[in-house]
């Protein structure tokens, strides 16, 4: 992308003002941040809620993966080849499952299709022992994302999030940072730009 292209950018209003063509947050949906939105944890981040309503919102930041395996932060859990990713900024000392396996594992919370949340930490670790659950059937999460209130609408209403439904196979996915760019993607034409426009344009 030219510079004169991102001066142009620059001059129109409209190109991050948000339009969710009335989608709005609740259970099983995702955020999909602006692309200049700071911080280590939300910049480029794409957010599966599991959990919204009066009192709050609850989610998990399915693109942002940690160095380390499972057993840093859990050093009994068995081994096992699960990804651990950055959760959110809250509560960063708790670890934090999402899964596909409700069948086996009891007092889960249903999120979207097949997927779940929680459940029997225990019993979980249990199963992962006896091969009974798979890599590809869980995601493991530092942390978590949390609004108050109303904060989210609010923030929402300032254009630092975008709302959409969500394919539950691609929350399983093993995601990264450049996966925000895929995601932006399937939301439609409007959002083209952003595709394109660099994290900091004043060094492009």
């Amino acid at each position: 992308m030219s510079k004169n292209e991102i001066s142009e950018m620059h001059f129109n209003p409209d190109i991050f003002k948000i339009q969710s063509n009335n989608i709005t947050p609740q259970k099983g949906r995702i955020l999909i941040a602006e692309p200049f939105l700071p911080g280590n944890y939300f910049n480029r981040s794409v957010i599966l809620l599991v959990a919204h309503s009066k009192k709050g919102t609850v989610g998990f930041i399915l693109n942002k993966q940690v160095d380390f395996p499972i057993q840093e932060v859990i050093p009994d859990f068995p081994d096992f080849p699960a990804q651990v990713y950055m959760g959110g900024p809250v509560a960063t000392d708790s670890l934090y499952f999402i899964h596909t396996r409700s069948d086996l594992i009891p007092g889960s919370i249903h999120v979207l299709d097949n997927i779940h949340w929680g459940g029997d930490f225990e019993e979980m670790k249990r199963l992962v022992n006896l091969g009974l659950i798979q890599a590809e059937e869980i995601r493991f999460f530092l942390g978590y994302s949390g609004w108050d209130a109303g904060q989210l609408e609010r923030e929402i209403k300032e254009n630092s999030w975008l709302v959409d439904d969500v394919d539950s196979k691609l929350v399983m996915r093993e995601l990264d940072h450049t996966s925000w760019v895929d995601f932006v993607k399937k939301v439609g034409k409007r959002y083209s730009l952003w595709e394109h426009f660099p994290e900091n344009p004043s060094l492009n």
